[in-house]
């Protein structure tokens, strides 16, 4: 899994291209060009000497009620039409669709206008560019329409429960996360009748406690920015650009943050300050340092730095010097201080080009990678690899999804986003084989690395897609099974905030061998949309009895703020279970029947 960049150009909103009338696309460019000229900064990017598919948008209409993954899957898959994103506030009658040049939006317009589908004659025109939200919101507020926002500090907008005794942070966290399980667990009574029966066993166990509860996070990003008083800093965002702001604050009051993050801001806060580069700023897209990634670790003092760098605006020459500044920055800066940035790498962080998932990196000095301990195991960090921001509760975490899962040595285990393999080595001594997948082939590499690093020798990792790798994992385990000998197979999943794709989610409940699933999700909110996934009826999309929820516990792994990790075990019985159990059900009943007769036949 790779890690967020700083803050893209957010996306804009429709209000512009939803409320006004579309015309035929020699007329669209002209009004676009005049509503540019009257709205002034509001549509400045356009005019950029860089990519953006709000210049190539259509919308569609009279399309009804629609799925967004459906919607996609006509356009690239059908139509093969090549779209850089789809915009649907509402996923009713209308989305708007951006591509990456006229000649495709012309294409795109020309087969979808009077399309036929689902029913509908789909409608298609060009639409206007959305204005930018930054521009347009101060626009609002200096015209007196709206009134500014009362900017939020810096514990308000990263450590909201910082105030609370860490008791009454827990009692909030366990309170929330029962009625979230309980407003996922009535929609599933509702969507699935089979469910009641498993739903009134189904167990909370409530929020265990972070082991550390200030300084744990061991990896921060930093945005460049400046302070309401026009000074540069290097810390957090107080708001969002659709928001209309960019200040950023500084960071050295915040108890989520360890020491060596806080210098580690400060330091850069001062190289930049000394710089005759520029921060980045959004408005514009101009200047150059952009953010600060930084790594620790807990287990060995380590510490890396990855400084971002908006290179649209500069030379090779250019960015060749600003690498040789930072280079002998941290180099003087060794000497003179308690800590010591031990890593040094330079992230190009710019606009991605098509088809490219993270930014590149580049290093500059130092060590490659920096090293941490969970549940007795070393781990290799990489600059880009996903690993758990908080290394104490990931011992408690890992512990509960092995508690839950209970596995045996003869157990197969598939670690669906394995990230750098932490949940994989911490099963393996309690399996017979692991077999883990990840997108990010560099996690992987360590991945591997680590699990020769602690002499582990049952694993094995793929780098791609987990949609494409799940069934043939599942058919690696039954190869390796004896004959005769029952099939125990777990999955464990733990992916990025979002959840996992429906693809991932019908690839599980198709392959019949599983029939435990552990899911750890540090976004429930998100992730229910796959609880319910998981445990719906059959249906011609997700082919497999369903995965019904037995127990739940969360972890604090955020305190001070409002979320929290929940993992929960999976279950579900297999066809020639429930076969068995209906013909022992059947056979009570007939026996109850025959009994009954005899006893009235005595009777009489």
């Amino acid at each position: 899994m790779s890690v967020a960049t700083a803050e893209n150009q957010p996306e804009f909103t429709e209000s512009i291209a939803e409320s006004s009338e579309k015309s035929d696309q020699p007329e669209a460019a002209t009004a676009q060009g005049e509503e540019v000229k009257k709205a002034g900064n509001e549509f400045a990017y356009l005019e950029r000497n860089e990519f953006t598919s709000e210049i190539y948008k259509i919308e569609v209409k009279n399309m009804g009620y629609f799925g967004i993954g459906e919607f996609k899957k006509l356009l690239k898959n059908t139509l093969k039409l090549d779209m850089t994103k789809i915009k649907s506030p509402t996923r009713k009658e209308f989305a708007f669709v951006c591509f990456r040049s006229q000649a495709d939006q012309q294409r795109a317009l020309e087969m979808l206008n009077g399309y036929k589908w689902k029913g509908k004659i789909l409608k298609a025109m060009a639409a206007k560019a959305s204005a930018d939200p930054l521009h347009k919101r101060r626009g609002e507020e200096d015209a007196g329409d709206i009134k500014p926002k009362r900017q939020r500090t810096a514990v308000e907008a990263t450590c909201p429960l910082a105030e609370m005794p860490y008791e009454k942070q827990l009692e909030q966290k366990t309170e929330e996360m029962a009625t979230l399980l309980k407003k996922y667990t009535q929609e599933l009574r509702r969507l699935n009748a089979d469910a009641k029966q498993h739903l009134d066993k189904f167990q909370f166990n409530g929020v265990l406690p972070s082991p550390t509860v200030d300084g744990y996070r061991n990896k921060n990003e930093f945005t460049v920015g400046k302070n309401s008083d026009g000074e540069i800093v290097v810390g957090f965002r107080l708001g969002s650009y659709s928001d209309g702001s960019v200040e950023v604050a500084e960071v050295q009051q915040l108890p989520h943050l360890p020491a060596q993050a806080k210098w580690a801001a400060q330091s850069f806060q001062q190289l930049v300050r000394q710089s005759k580069f520029q921060p980045f700023n959004p408005v514009g897209n101009v200047g150059h340092f952009r953010q600060l990634m930084v790594r620790s670790s807990t287990a060995t003092g380590e510490l890396m730095l990855v400084a971002g760098i908006y290179s649209s605006n500069l030379s090779e020459t250019e960015q060749q010097e600003l690498q040789n500044e930072l280079r002998t920055f941290y180099e003087q800066a060794e000497q003179n201080t308690t800590h010591k940035c031990t890593s040094l790498y330079y992230q190009d962080v710019k606009h991605r080009e098509a088809g490219q998932m993270v930014n590149p990196v580049t290093h500059l000095s130092g060590s490659t990678h920096i090293t941490d301990t969970i549940q007795g195991l070393q781990f290799r960090v990489s600059p880009l690899a996903f690993f758990q921001i908080n290394t104490a509760g990931a011992n408690v975490l890992y512990q509960q999804a092995i508690d839950l899962a209970a596995p045996s040595r003869d157990t197969t285990m598939l670690d669906i986003c394995c990230g750098t393999g932490t949940i994989a080595l911490a099963f393996a001594k309690h399996c017979k084989q692991v077999l883990g997948v990840e997108i990010v082939p560099d996690a992987i590499k360590d991945a591997e690395y680590n699990a020769q690093t602690n002499d582990i020798k049952n694993c094995k990792f793929f780098a791609g897609n987990a949609d494409d790798f799940i069934k043939s994992m599942v058919r690696e385990a039954l190869y390796g099974q004896e004959p005769g000998k029952p099939v125990d197979l777990i999955a464990v999943v733990d992916p990025p905030r979002a959840g996992l794709h429906n693809r991932s989610i019908a690839a599980i409940r198709s392959a019949s061998a599983i029939n435990r699933l552990v899911y750890v999700s540090c976004n429930p909110n998100s992730a229910k949309r796959n609880f319910i996934e998981l445990a719906r009826p059959e249906s011609k999309q997700y082919k497999g009895e369903p995965f019904y929820p037995k127990t739940a516990v969360a972890v604090d792994m955020f305190p001070h703020t409002t979320h929290t990790e929940l993992v929960i075990l999976f279950e579900r019985e297999s066809k020639s279970t429930q076969i068995t159990e209906s013909v022992k059900g059947d056979a009570t009943t007939e026996a109850t029947k025959e009994t009954n007769e005899s006893a009235v036949t005595s009777a009489t």
